[in-house]
């Protein structure tokens, strides 16, 4: 029996993130990989009913499977597909006859040397940077580094017999050195600008670039300081470009994530500095089990099972334990092999290791989400339950607060497909002491079921409430006093150890308590749906709290103040560029720490 796919459902927990896909049919087999700025988007457009190209429609019917792979901008994406294309050449891509050799950004020699890209022998003289697995990467850089620093790329034989200057000089794209219109000390100065963004000292160039704008600036040459800054600019939007062919050895990095419901654990694989691609693995666990004993157990499978596994030199990993240094030592006896385990990396390791965690967050969430995962727990809990029906549409209300301040209550809405989120509701909390939560959620359930009462709006089959008897108890109160009933009420209360796989369950009413075990179907739903409340509830918090206190969109970042502000500006050359870079990049920035430029960066990002 052929394979359906289900695109819709794949779909609905798509990343909108650039990143890498991968399409295979029912064996396994890749069909296709392509990039996308937007993946969402992208997959999207497979998936119409109608208006697909006969190649693509031949395409799409033979897809059983899909899988993508998140990179940190459309660059990383485009460089990651050039190497699964060259690695597996997959039957509906174009391969081009050009990919034996890779290409170099070539300088060449004399006193107005021009920046080129170069295939094949290095016989001219000059400097050669690289290689590069994608002539598409380099033509973006030498473009970008044109508009900077203006130096030369075209040929020397057009070069030499120039009498005026051409249209890259009209255009702002070249200073003109044919003609003599820029001296070769001015000249040099620029290609060494270049030199030093191509061999990868771009802090030290945007550094240097900054202090002369701040210069040009001081002694009122604005003009000058303009162009500088553009320059930053240039520099800032390109400095990301090689995070996936910047490294060096064989590395692994694996990165395991566990929510209710299941884990997910992503391995990238680094073979002489370059991204190879990555996987994803579903092992199956209770909700008790440590995010480490799962990695753990995984990497003792993996690396052990199998004699012939290709062993990297090293692993990184997203958590630690105890036990690892057994692992090394098995490996070591059984393969002879001495592999190192890192923990706390830098730098292009660093990214790398944020791409796996990104990618395993990803892949559980939409496994999470699945049709085919969500309706067997949903039978699950109507057995739990001991329920007639299957449920339709489950309601969790949570409240979120910060000593009292900016309450909100949030309502989220899951059906047999997944989350509704046209449904989701967040009540904001006022008239109450502050910091009473019974009376928030009187409040928010209050003002939920009266509209129902009306003929407004669904009601649900189960409504679950994040609390122990005291919030079980007024929303009984509450659904007594506006007369409603036809449905289920569950209380979800945290155990005596606070731990999730652990918490009571009271079925209507407090003298009703119902335990499920850890690795229930119906308890991960529950869970499942009760986090996404607390999520729904604290955002709803953290925007209305930010509502209050904002002035600007900075100055609403806990421990920027005036002086960073101004760094900040200064390091990205406005506001624009800072709204434009990536969490890495607002971190490369002086005295800006990883913890801060997440910070910032989800302050400007906020909706």
């Amino acid at each position: 029996m052929a394979v359906v796919f289900d695109s819709s459902a794949f779909l609905a927990s798509c990343s909108a993130r650039p990143g890498v896909y991968r399409m295979l049919d029912e064996k396994g087999k890749l069909l296709y990989v392509g990039k996308a700025r937007n993946l969402k988007k992208r997959l999207s457009s497979y998936f119409r009913k109608s208006g697909l190209a006969p190649k693509t429609a031949a395409l799409v019917a033979k897809v059983a499977q899909a899988e993508v792979t998140i990179t940190s901008n459309e660059t990383e994406a485009l460089l990651l597909e050039q190497t699964l294309i060259k690695q597996w050449r997959p039957p509906y891509n174009i391969l081009l006859r050009d990919d034996k050799s890779y290409p170099y950004v070539f300088l060449s020699a004399g006193d107005y040397p021009r920046l080129s890209l170069h295939r094949g022998a290095k016989k001219e003289a000059g400097r050669y940077f690289g290689p590069y697995p994608s002539a598409g990467a380099i033509r973006e850089s030498l473009g970008l580094l044109q508009k900077a620093f203006l130096v030369r790329q075209c040929e020397d034989s057009y070069f030499k017999n120039r009498t005026r200057p051409c249209l890259q000089y009209q255009i702002k794209r070249c200073k003109a050195p044919c003609v003599k219109l820029v001296d070769s000390v001015e000249y040099a100065q620029d290609v060494r600008h270049s030199v030093m963004f191509l061999e990868g000292r771009s802090d030290v160039l945007t550094q240097e670039l900054s202090v002369d704008m701040e210069r040009a600036a001081a002694s009122l040459d604005f003009e000058q300081a303009a162009s500088i800054r553009d320059q930053i600019v240039f520099l800032r939007r390109v400095q990301n470009q090689q995070s996936m062919e910047a490294g060096s050895g064989d590395v692994d990095i694996v990165a395991a994530v566990a929510s209710p419901g299941g884990a997910c654990i992503n391995l990238i694989s680094v073979r002489g500095g370059r991204v190879l691609g990555s996987k994803n693995f579903f092992p199956r666990v209770g909700i008790e089990e440590k995010t480490s004993e799962i990695l753990l157990a995984f990497l003792e499978q993996y690396y052990l099972g199998l004699f012939e596994r290709d062993l990297p030199e090293e692993l990184i990993v997203n958590v630690v334990h105890e036990d690892f240094s057994t692992l090394v030592n098995a490996i070591l006896e059984s393969q002879g092999r001495e592999i190192s385990i890192s923990h706390r990396v830098r730098g292009t390791r660093s990214r790398w290791l944020q791409l796996a965690l990104t990618n395993a967050e990803q892949a559980l969430t939409a496994r999470l989400s699945s049709k085919q995962q969500l309706l067997a727990r949903f039978e699950a809990l109507r057995l739990a339950l001991q329920l007639n029906e299957v449920p339709t549409r489950l309601e969790c209300f949570d409240i979120s607060h910060s000593s009292g301040e900016a309450t909100v209550a949030s309502c989220v809405v899951f059906g047999r497909e997944g989350p509704i989120k046209t449904d989701y509701r967040r009540y904001n909390i006022d008239g109450i002491t502050a910091g009473d939560d019974y009376a928030a959620m009187r409040q928010a359930l209050t003002r939920r079921f009266s509209k129902a009462r009306e003929g407004s709006g669904k009601l649900p089959d189960i409504l679950l409430v994040d609390g122990g008897k005291g919030q079980l108890g007024m929303a009984r109160e509450v659904i007594d006093k506006l007369a409603i009933s036809g449905f289920t009420l569950l209380g979800v209360a945290k155990g005596v150890t606070r731990k999730p796989g652990f918490e009571t369950l009271y079925l209507n009413d407090a003298t009703n308590e119902l335990s499920l075990p850890a690795d229930s179907p119906a308890l991960h739903l529950i869970q499942q749906i009760r986090d996404e409340a607390h999520r729904f509830a604290i955002t709803g918090h953290r925007a209305r709290r930010a509502k209050v206190r904002r002035t600007s969109s900075l100055e609403d970042v806990p421990g920027i103040g005036p002086r960073r502000r101004r760094e900040l500006l200064k390091h990205f050359g406005g506001l624009q560029e800072l709204n434009r870079a990536s969490v890495d990049e607002i971190a490369r920035a002086p005295g800006i720490s990883k913890k801060l430029a997440e910070s910032i960066y989800a302050i400007l990002h906020s909706e």
